[in-house]
């Protein structure tokens, strides 16, 4: 059985997707790695896949097509999305649409049969064998906090949008920047089911604002798959959290730990690419854990790591008017 790792990526995260790799390398061991063509932008990622052993790109229009077709499909059926969209010149009819190519990983087309998923805006810390040991149990692994705010995952507020998952399913809710599961999962009868249940009443409870995440976590819940968060399933003391935005952790050696317990990844979630590109020009922009970003950016090019220019600024400003609205209308977007 074929396991490896999945990522999606074209050349405007191409700095976090260089540390992403690196820390693979360093600290997960020889896992196979495929990058999933988020656009035509990929000269750069092209470029550095070819120098990098056991590392592929996926750029199949075949396979891309199935998925974003779907995505389309499940946003058809929603009262307002693709109105609102329109209205504030989204393109490609639905909401960062290249961002559902990462659905490609369940398609049976798909080098991998077992893989997990990790955003490019991630480092990894250690081995993820154990991850893949859940997959012999589970269909769907997850690791982080997310069911603690599921606002950001479902609209549960909207007309309807209690009545879909009761609590128990609530609990199973997960952030989409890292999970594992299996290729041949939501075939094209399964895909079909889901659209006719949104537009059944089920729509209302999507959320615009992250549509990706939202859809994934509606496919898993509603079709059942066994899910497990190992956020809860480990021994209790041993999980760690996993967000750049816990202020807790402590650095040893590039590694980072959570009250002793070595982090698994760590998830720049919430900084923008244009933050790492602007660092990586030598822009003195400070984030949390930015050193240990930058370690991994040029674990292989310490002489290109970047000299900082000036007094450093923090990565986070207050929101725009337009941001505002943005918020106000379930559309607030991370900067690109």
């Amino acid at each position: 059985m074929s396991d490896g790792i999945y990522t999606l990526a074209n050349d405007t995260v191409y700095d976090q997707l260089v540390a992403l790799l690196n820390s693979l390398e360093q600290n997960a061991g020889n896992l196979p790695v495929c990058v999933i063509a988020y656009d035509s932008r990929i000269e750069r990622v092209k470029a550095e896949v070819e120098r990098r052993d056991g590392v592929f790109l996926l750029d199949d229009p075949a396979i891309f097509k199935t998925w974003e077709d779907f995505s389309v499909e499940v946003w058809q059926t929603h009262p307002t999305a693709l109105a609102t969209w329109r209205d504030e010149g989204i393109p490609n009819q639905v909401y960062r649409l290249h961002s559902n190519r990462r659905y490609a990983a369940f398609d049976e087309r798909s080098p991998f049969d077992r893989f997990i998923y990790l955003d490019a805006d991630t480092v990894v810390f250690q081995p993820l064998d154990f991850v893949f040991e859940q997959l012999d149990t589970a269909d769907f692994v997850t690791y982080d906090f997310q069911f603690k705010d599921p606002t950001h995952i479902f609209s549960l507020n909207s007309q309807g949008g209690t009545d879909v998952f009761g609590q128990a399913q609530l609990a199973q809710i997960f952030c989409a920047g890292m999970y594992a599961s299996k290729k041949g999962f939501f075939p094209a009868a399964q895909l079909s089911y889901l659209v006719e249940q949104l537009a059944a009443g089920d729509a209302a409870v999507l959320y615009m604002g992250a549509p990706n995440q939202s859809v994934l976590n509606y496919m898993v819940l509603k079709t059942g798959l066994d899910v497990c968060n190992l956020a809860l399933a480990l021994p209790s003391g041993t999980a760690t959290g996993n967000a750049v935005t816990s202020p807790h952790f402590e650095a040893s050696d590039h590694i980072l730990y959570d009250k002793g317990s070595r982090l698994t990844y760590l998830h720049y979630i919430g900084v923008s690419a244009k933050v790492f590109r602007g660092l990586c020009a030598g822009e003195n922009i400070d984030f949390p854990y930015r050193d240990i970003f930058l370690h991994y950016r040029y674990l292989h090019q310490p002489g290109q790591r970047p000299q900082l220019r000036g007094k450093p600024h923090y990565y986070k400003q207050g929101p725009t008017l337009k941001q505002r609205v943005f918020r106000k209308l379930g559309l607030a977007r991370a900067g690109s």
